[in-house]
């Protein structure tokens, strides 16, 4: 299980970023409380959400599960409050898509959870695959070796190879992988994959400070990579039935560089309740209304 508590002394912000987990107004209307039968009759949609840190907001106040570092108002609680839907929550931080089959440490595998009777399901995944933790980390231990340059990309991407994008094309198959057992497992289910939100400026313009220990020129970087392995989950829920829903879209100018009032992400070092470098209660909001909206633009009948 990867944890997200800070260390204390002067090397704090980077000990957090090492140890990070990777990873609007709601419509009632969004997803259907009842859903049609093959009988004509009607029954509650049976909500099954998985998926890692970015589904369960750690730390966004409250917390429902201290192993999971769940919140009650995640975008899975969020969606299914605004429904009527049944909620079976079983998002984790720190998963993987190894743990939608396998434990996780002490909580059992996320694909447990599904079932024939499943009528929706939600996944955020695959920032861990890809060691996104570590790549922060490493960018923030690495910024006061060039603060003005780029050496987080440098460190990555110097050789001419770009290691972080090599993870993202490893971790293709495992999502695909995911999906399929979702399907197989749930066979009447609506799946959505649920993409990250806009972390760093989408304009590339950084925001060095101690809170957010990055180099200038590492910004464009880390939001290239992002978008990449957003748009390697919405190729892979085109190609295995499933639905994409852009959550960075909607997420932009409220990235961690923001002034407090305005931001949904926080920086390495957090002014509201959440994980560094992960929304708060604001940005889980705003994901919650975009897999709405995706929702209601594409009613389903079970």
């Amino acid at each position: 299980m990867r944890r997200l508590f800070p260390a204390p002394g002067a090397t704090r912000v980077v000990a957090v970023a090492a140890a990070l987990i990777t990873a609007g107004a709601a419509s009632a209307a969004a997803v259907p409380a009842e859903a049609s039968t093959a009988t004509g009759g009607r029954h509650r949609v049976d909500y099954v959400a998985l998926g890692d840190s970015y589904a369960s907001a750690p730390l966004v106040p409250d917390q429902v599960d201290p192993t999971c570092l769940r919140s009650s108002h995640n975008y899975p609680s969020l969606v299914a409050g605004s429904t009527a839907a049944t909620l079976t929550d079983v998002s984790c931080s720190g998963a993987t898509t190894a743990d939608m089959t396998a434990a996780q440490g002490t909580a059992p595998a996320q694909f447990a959870a599904l079932g024939r009777g499943t009528d929706l399901v939600t996944v955020t995944i695959g920032g861990n695959d890809i060691g996104f933790s570590t790549v922060l980390g490493t960018c923030a231990q690495v910024t006061a070796t060039d603060p003005a340059g780029a050496p987080c990309r440098t460190h990555f991407a110097g050789t001419g190879t770009d290691t972080v994008t090599e993870s993202i094309a490893r971790t293709a198959p495992k999502v695909a992988q995911v999906l399929r057992g979702i399907h197989h497992r749930a066979p009447h289910a609506r799946v959505v994959v649920v993409g990250y939100p806009d972390l760093f400026p989408d304009d590339g313009v950084g925001c060095t400070s101690a809170k957010v220990p990055l180099a200038a020129g590492d910004f464009s970087y880390l939001r290239d990579k992002e978008k990449e392995l957003n748009a390697m989950l919405a190729r892979q829920a085109r190609r295995n039935g499933a639905q994409y829903v852009n959550t960075y879209a909607p997420t932009v100018g409220h990235d961690l560089c923001r002034p407090a009032a305005d931001r949904w992400i926080e920086t390495f070092a957090p002014d509201s309740p959440a994980a560094p470098v992960h929304p708060n209660a604001a940005g889980e909001s705003a994901m919650a209304g975009a897999v709405e909206r995706g929702l209601s633009r594409h009613p389903w009948h079970r």
